[in-house]
């Protein structure tokens, strides 16, 4: 759809559900913290969107496990990717339930609890974002094979970046001509030695 696959799909649904959670977190312990109800107001309806944001982002990454090619490694990081991101939605969507149901009829210690249970699910949360995140970039998962192939091989022939800057061959530079303190005469060059002449009737002297 639209040029999408699982794989790709899932990449753009994660993104927003846990940007939505962790405000909705941040805004309820604000609330706590400030004892002001109207920003646990605003962290209520981010977490009623960041939990059915979070469902789509389950079950597309549900369907992207099966659409990408990967070894053991990678496998293992995934199964206990998928298990947090389970746990993380299963937190969200209970307290979001809960809070539909109670929000206003919520005592102090009721609160407390719910608050508790948000800072747990936000715990878990940042756990399997690190995961997904390790396994794009230290094992690409992902990346069809044949394009991390052609990736490996453009690597190897030398067209990759260092510090944002382009590899260049080496290039052998000429020595600095020499100064003119630095030049030698050449012995050929030498000036001749130093010779004269006398008038005619001038007496022999010597030099």
């Amino acid at each position: 759809m639209f040029g999408y696959d699982w794989p790709r799909l899932h990449a753009a649904l994660n993104d927003l559900p846990a940007a939505l959670l962790l405000v909705a977190v941040l805004f309820d312990l604000a609330s706590a913290l400030a004892r002001r109800p109207a920003l646990r107001v605003i962290g209520f309806a981010t977490m009623l969107a960041g939990a059915v944001g979070g469902a789509l982002a389950v079950v597309s990454g549900l369907q992207a496990e099966e659409h990408i090619a990967h070894g053991e490694a990678v496998h293992r990081i995934m199964e206990t990717h998928e298990t947090f991101a389970l746990i993380t939605l299963g937190i969200f969507a209970l307290l979001a339930l809960w809070r539909v149901l109670r929000e206003k009829r919520m005592g102090g210690a009721e609160r407390g609890v719910t608050l508790a249970l948000s800072l747990i699910g936000l715990g878990v949360l940042i756990a399997t974002a690190a995961l997904g995140g390790r396994m794009v970039f230290e094992h690409a998962a992902g990346i069809p094979t044949q394009v991390l192939q052609d990736e490996i091989h453009e690597r190897a022939e030398g067209h990759h970046h260092h510090g944002g800057e382009a590899d260049e061959p080496d290039h052998d530079h000429a020595a600095p001509a020499p100064t003119p303190s630095e030049s030698t005469v050449a012995p050929d060059s030498a000036p001749a030695p130093h010779t004269h002449t006398h008038a005619p009737g001038t007496p022999p002297h010597q030099d």
